[in-house]
């Protein structure tokens, strides 16, 4: 890939909303004293060499500009993330060697984006500034929360449904309001929207077409997509009751005993007067071979 030469800038100067939480005295300050350096990336796979060779102390990459695509790939699925401006990525980041289930990971960049290192130099001034350490970490609960619609939309059932939902969900943060809509400017593939909402590519073909002949989402000539209508997604009607149903009267979720070693339940099952029966337990180590406690006859005598 084309190699770009880094630039220093003021971190609150191309994001001044890390700086909302500050004292007014200490904005002009922080300013100065945060310096990150960008980096432009441009569209394609992002197979850059040097992200295998940034060290664990770096925080991450601050998106300022552009759009990313995490992807998860697992068996014959992958699974599609947006990052945008605002987001953290850490496209460094090891796999833990105690992980039992093996996914491949992939960054690519759909849109050229501009990104500001969050390197372990500024990791030290932020000290300094709590209170951007904090938008840091609100930034990182907001993807979260953005991740989990993600996956409500994926349940939804129906494809243009959840076509029709995700697109909403573009809108908050890409989309402008238009004279006959919300204006959404992005031109994503038919592919990539599959891979957003778990469907198969013909699938959301098809979905679009549905939505299209009901005017609800329209792709424009220069491949952007217009909305129409009112949001959707809060239950309505007998969805709303159902929901209310499920939140007041929770599965119970019943914790299985672990054990570190079989001899050590093997004394354990012996001191209450229990026998014992083949289980699993997932420690950080690894898998180990563990005793689930069946209560005997006389254990209640």
């Amino acid at each position: 890939m084309p190699r770009h030469v880094p630039t220093s800038i003021l971190l609150l100067e191309a994001d001044p909303d890390l700086g909302r939480l500050l004292p007014p005295d200490r904005v002009a300050e922080a300013r100065h004293q945060l310096v990150a350096r960008r980096h432009v990336v441009p569209a394609g796979p992002w197979t850059d060499p040097r992200l295998e060779r940034v060290g664990d102390g770096h925080l991450g990459l601050l998106v300022l500009d552009g759009m990313l695509a995490h992807e998860t790939v697992m068996e014959d699925t992958v699974s599609t993330h947006l990052l945008g401006p605002g987001d953290i990525a850490r496209p460094w980041q090891a796999e833990d060697p105690g992980q039992l289930l093996r996914a491949e990971r992939r960054w690519t960049v759909l849109v050229p984006a501009h990104v500001a290192v969050l390197d372990a130099r500024l990791g030290v001034a932020l000290c300094r500034y709590p209170e951007v350490h904090a938008m840091l970490v609100d930034r990182l609960a907001q993807q979260m929360q953005r991740m989990a619609i993600a996956q409500a939309i994926g349940r939804l059932t129906g494809v243009d449904r959840r076509l029709l939902a995700l697109f909403w969900h573009l809108s908050e943060r890409w989309g402008r309001v238009a004279l006959d809509g919300v204006h959404v400017p992005l031109n994503i593939a038919h592919g990539v929207l599959a891979d957003l909402v778990g469907a198969r590519r013909p699938t959301v073909s098809t979905a679009l077409g549905k939505l299209s002949a009901r005017g609800e989402l329209v792709r424009l000539p220069d491949g952007s997509w217009l909305l129409t209508g009112e949001p959707v997604g809060a239950p309505r009607g007998a969805a709303a009751r159902v929901v209310r149903r499920r939140r007041r009267r929770p599965a119970p979720l019943h914790a299985v005993p672990q054990w570190t070693s079989t001899a050590g339940a093997a004394a354990e099952a012996s001191a209450s007067g229990s026998s014992t029966g083949g289980g699993l337990s997932l420690g950080n180590s690894g898998v180990a071979m563990a005793r689930a406690t069946t209560t005997s006859p006389n254990a209640h005598q």
